[in-house]
């Protein structure tokens, strides 16, 4: 896989400085605080899992992350510049991509429209093509259905489709919403292979997911979100086995 967009300089950091950093997030809408304070820190290159039930928060880190919804206090600094006034369509710019929850594939638009859309942002024809191909050779099916609509193709398919359409954009930072909701296990297992070769490739991955087993095995850390807040981090193999972890989320 080509990592880095040949219309897009590689970000330059320092060795120890994260590539994305959350400090102090609150978000609050409807009336609700639906996150509470907390801070993330993920180095290049790193698969960060984000864990806890449902309603704790991981979803909406992950949206105010992308600009789609707005802080109540807090910074998010990525590849160490405050994200605040930037819009969704500059985050994405910078090398920021958001698989969402649901997969939010088109479906009266062909696999072969649907990944283009992901490359908007780049008019280099060539480089296009080339992640295309980077595309299908992480996801072969997606090949094989290129003129097929969207709406055809399985659960699992649409899921391949929708990181293929975020890898378009060659981002720097992949988030992951749920990757695993609603597929086939046979399905998970191969999507969740193709992330372990995203990341081999360079780019930095958050996944949200409630396949704690899954996420744990996949990602090098984890944070565990309760009601909006942080209440265990870790190595994850570290956390897989700690007795709370395996009370509340691996039915140990």
């Amino acid at each position: 896989m080509r990592v880095a967009h040949p219309t897009r300089a590689r970000l330059a950091l320092p060795a120890d400085r994260p590539i994305l950093e959350l400090d102090g997030v609150a978000v609050s809408y409807g009336g609700i605080q639906a996150v509470r304070g907390i801070s993330i820190s993920v180095a290049r290159g790193e698969v960060v899992a984000l864990i806890g039930a449902n309603g704790a928060g991981k979803t909406t880190t992950l949206k105010t992350v992308m600009g789609l919804l707005p802080l109540t206090r807090g910074t998010i600094r990525f590849a160490g510049h405050d994200l605040a006034l930037t819009t969704t369509e500059e985050r994405v710019a910078r090398g920021l991509s958001l698989v969402p929850e649901g997969r939010a594939v088109f479906g009266t638009l062909t696999v072969r429209e649907n990944l283009e859309l992901g490359a908007y942002a780049h008019k280099d024809r060539r480089a296009i093509r080339e992640s295309e191909e980077d595309v299908v050779a992480l996801f072969p099916r997606l090949g094989e259905r290129m003129a097929q609509d969207g709406s055809t193709l399985s659960g699992g398919e649409q899921q391949m489709l929708a990181i293929g359409r975020a890898i378009m954009a060659r981002p720097e930072v992949l988030l992951l919403d749920e990757p695993s909701l609603g597929i086939a296990p046979v399905l998970v297992q191969q999507i969740f292979a193709a992330i372990g070769r995203i990341a081999e490739a360079g780019v930095t991955v958050v996944v949200v997911e409630q396949n704690t087993r899954m996420a744990l095995a996949a990602s090098r850390r984890a944070y565990v979100l309760q009601t909006g807040e942080i209440v265990l981090s870790g190595a994850s193999a570290e956390l897989a086995e700690n007795p709370e972890v395996q009370r509340v989320y691996l039915g140990a």
